[in-house]
């Protein structure tokens, strides 16, 4: 049964939380996406039978959470994933994001460092609203933005995404790969060649930014964006089974 938490910004997060020893995982899904995913729902199966807690949510404008996606942007699903951790979890983290869900776990580290024990990135797109969007709009769409104040984009998984000027203009307040960006535990980057929504160059960018006492990056030939086949399902729980047990050494 799904759960609700209401924000000190009063949205409503829905979320599936279980419980067991710890550090507790918890998942971060990508743009549009929702924890109904079968990254999701796969990795809170694995965690269940360790026995150890787990917890999904949806961010505000996401599956069923409140809000409408259009009026959302990084800063908002920022301080929904805050509001939900910090209500519902305690001790040590191990955060597993995708896609988008990969930034907001940067931006969760950068917020609260001494909470996280560990960091998974699949397909990890951080500051992806500037140097995917915005840097790829022609000046056609750049103009659109200003004047209408969206520019709607073609998806190769679901409908046209409609990206708002304040999701661009907000997004510019979170990037991670201009300033330090320090990661003082270990982190885990997953990511296929045959993605064509995050590049293997951002993968790689992500490595040679941030700072990390442990850092590996494994690239998974001809996988895509979905990363969701038994190949990379697996690659996803032994990266947690190992960041388990090194924060459990």
């Amino acid at each position: 049964m799904t759960n609700f938490l209401e924000t000190d910004q009063g949205r409503k997060i829905a979320y599936h939380k279980t419980g067991g020893e710890g550090p507790t995982v918890v998942f971060l899904g990508g743009l549009k996406s929702d924890m109904e995913g079968t990254k999701a729902i796969h990795l809170e199966a694995f965690c269940k039978a360790r026995g150890q807690s787990f917890l999904r949510f949806d961010y505000s404008g996401h599956g069923e959470s409140s809000e409408k996606f259009t009026d959302g942007c990084i800063g908002d699903w920022h301080e929904d994933t805050v509001a939900a951790v910090t209500a519902l979890t305690a001790g040590p983290l191990i955060v597993v994001g995708s896609s988008m869900g990969g930034w907001q776990a940067l931006l969760l580290a950068r917020a609260m460092p001494e909470r996280l024990v560990g960091l998974v990135g699949i397909a990890a797109a951080p500051d992806f609203t500037e140097d995917g969007y915005w840097a790829g709009f022609t000046d056609m769409q750049k103009e659109q933005m200003e004047t209408q104040g969206y520019v709607e984009l073609p998806s190769d998984y679901m409908e046209p995404y409609i990206i708002t000027k304040r999701m661009i203009e907000d997004g510019r307040t979170r990037l991670v790969l201009r300033d330090d960006l320090n990661l003082p535990f270990p982190v885990r980057l997953l990511q296929g060649t045959a993605d064509t929504a995050v590049s293997t160059e951002t993968a790689v960018r992500l490595l040679d930014h941030a700072q990390s006492p442990d850092m590996r990056l494994q690239l998974v030939k001809d996988a895509d964006h979905r990363f969701s086949d038994d190949t990379c399902l697996g690659l996803i729980e032994a990266a947690v089974a190992e960041i388990t047990d090194l924060a459990n050494a």
